[in-house]
């Protein structure tokens, strides 16, 4: 199989081991970089899960998204995955592409449609809700009860990193030291 831009844009870049004789000064002291490397890990393994597929973590999620949503308007799916309209419209584009998703005209505006799966991509979705069910089954048990700590910890971190970096009117500020 030869490597298609749509696998460029989702293959991992490799693991962020710390390299031995490398000095990370601050590096190694900073949450954010322990969660990057963590992230990136994380990656790695998801794709190796969904490997067969070309699915990555943002491809899974929208279509999850989608199926639970059906309607769901493009703009929503984004704002609901933290990204761009343009990052949007182009995991739109690869979801209709692979057949996965269709775009249909919404029944209450003209100007709007909304996003379905495909029956081809209801299979799909199947088979990947097995797969990354698995791999995150065996994170989890790896982890034994730091797992579920880490997660309901990490989920906090996301509400009070956000709450601390956008004013009442979402816009972005310095977090307070």
């Amino acid at each position: 199989m030869t490597k298609t831009d749509s696998q460029s844009d989702i293959t991992p870049e490799g693991l962020m081991l710390p390299v031995p004789g490398v000095d990370y000064g601050p590096l190694e002291g900073l949450l954010g970089y322990a969660l990057r490397r963590a992230q990136n890990a994380l990656y790695l393994d998801f794709y190796r899960a969904t490997a067969e597929w070309d699915v990555s973590p943002q491809r899974f999620a929208a279509l999850v998204l989608i199926a639970r949503n059906p309607g769901l308007r493009q703009g929503l799916l984004g704002q609901a995955m933290g990204l761009h309209r343009s990052g949007a419209l182009r995991l739109t584009d690869w979801l209709t592409a692979q057949g996965w998703a269709e775009r249909r005209d919404a029944p209450d505006d003209a100007r709007a449609w909304g996003l379905y799966l495909t029956p081809a991509g209801k299979r799909r979705l199947v088979k990947l809700e097995a797969a990354v069910a698995g791999h995150d089954r065996a994170l989890v048990a790896a982890l034994g009860d730091a797992g579920i700590a880490l997660k309901a910890g990490l989920e906090r971190l996301a509400w009070v990193a956000t709450a601390q970096t956008t004013d009442p009117d979402n816009k972005p500020r310095r977090l307070k030291p």
